[in-house]
């Protein structure tokens, strides 16, 4: 039996004496006292050990402008670095206006569900791009700052309908990645 006393970990050894193990490592804080990762990251957002090379975590506040925001992430989705745009949109969605923050949550969402596509989880990815796609498509016809809202909710919903039906081969043979801006068809 293991029981918590005073920060460390005591198991019951054989005769009824106890042995102290060390406590498990405490939670990286920010400066405010919340949780926060610094653990370095791949390639596809996954923790490495902490002493190993890889990406810092970004700040998490770190909001850009819708457009500059738009821009980057767009970029990383592009270069395969869906998890990095995930990040860039969510400090968007954090950051934004109420009646924007479905849809960058949704954008947002829909970057994960690559991310989890990129990482080999099927049931994951198509979740968060079914989950996401739903959200942006409630702003399709009247996104703000020429998001192409109808087409990423397509692409998102397409592209999970593919792999529950021919797995994560279609995640690869999907083509473009999704266009985060609007084409001229739906600019507003």
């Amino acid at each position: 039996m293991t029981q918590r006393a005073g920060g460390a970990r005591r198991t019951a050894r054989p005769g009824g004496g106890r042995e102290a193990q060390p406590s498990a490592p405490r939670r990286d804080r920010d400066p405010a006292g919340r949780p926060r990762n610094a653990r370095p990251r791949d390639e596809l957002g996954r923790p490495l050990p902490r002493e190993a090379a890889g990406q810092p975590p970004p700040p998490d506040e770190q909001a850009l402008a819708p457009q500059a925001a738009l821009d980057l992430a767009q970029q990383l989705i592009d270069s395969g670095r869906a998890f990095r745009a995930h990040e860039v949109l969510e400090a968007s969605w954090k950051a934004a206006p109420p009646a924007e923050r479905d849809l960058w949550q949704g954008l947002a969402q829909v970057a994960v569900g690559l991310t989890h596509a990129q990482r080999g989880n099927a049931r994951g990815a198509v979740a968060l791009l079914r989950r996401g796609g739903q959200r942006v498509a409630g702003y399709a016809g009247s996104a703000p700052h020429g998001i192409g809202a109808a087409d990423v909710a397509r692409f998102a919903t397409d592209l999970a309908g593919r792999i529950e039906r021919d797995g994560l081969a279609a995640a690869t043979s999907a083509g473009s990645p999704p266009r985060l801006r609007a084409g001229p068809s739906e600019q507003i």
